[in-house]
């Protein structure tokens, strides 16, 4: 079952979880969504055909290094094994560069871009690969934030407000952003 794409939902603090797997690499990771059903649903999308089925050890650890994250455990994910599949080569770099980030540490769509010498003007290419991160968490997205600190997207259930709770677990201060008008 090496080549099978896999995958186990898990229970977090923060709602239920999935985490999908080919051989030892990670391929997916849902972050936690309300229900379970929410969750397969994702699944299915995200890795159509594959079984659900109890993880071998290494990837049973990475499903606990999860849930004590979304217990605010401080956890880093730098030696998980992960397969995002076919990228676009850019992509392949972002997705290097931000696993690099630690817990708490946070950087921007564009100064991702300048790490990679691929300039500011490449910001939102890197903002498109955020999106389209087939891991979320291990390949911390939600510690790359718009130019000024400003949250930015995120396409997770719970949207940007998932994004600055997961932000809050691991301590950073983000500005106020204002939901509406108090007339």
């Amino acid at each position: 079952m090496a080549g099978q794409s896999q995958y186990q939902l898990f229970e977090t603090a923060a709602g239920v979880a999935a985490i999908g797997w080919a051989g030892a690499g990670v391929t997916a990771l849902r972050l936690p969504a309300p229900t379970a059903a929410e969750t397969e649903r994702a699944m299915s999308r995200r890795l159509p055909g594959a079984i659900r089925t109890a993880p071998p050890a290494g990837i049973a650890a990475v499903i606990d290094a999860a849930i004590g994250y979304f217990a605010g455990e401080r956890t880093e994910f730098f030696a998980v094994a992960v397969d995002p599949g076919e990228q676009p080569p850019f992509f392949a770099r972002v997705y290097d560069h931000v696993r690099t980030l630690g817990w708490g540490e946070t950087t921007t769509y564009g100064a991702v871009a300048r790490a990679l010498d691929a300039g500011p003007e490449h910001a939102r290419a890197v903002g498109q690969a955020m999106a389209a991160n087939p891991v979320p968490l291990i390949i911390p997205c939600h510690r790359v934030l718009a130019a000024g600190g400003a949250i930015g997207g995120f396409s997770a259930p719970g949207g940007a407000l998932s994004k600055a709770r997961m932000l809050a677990l691991e301590g950073v201060a983000l500005t106020p952003v204002q939901q509406g008008f108090d007339f």
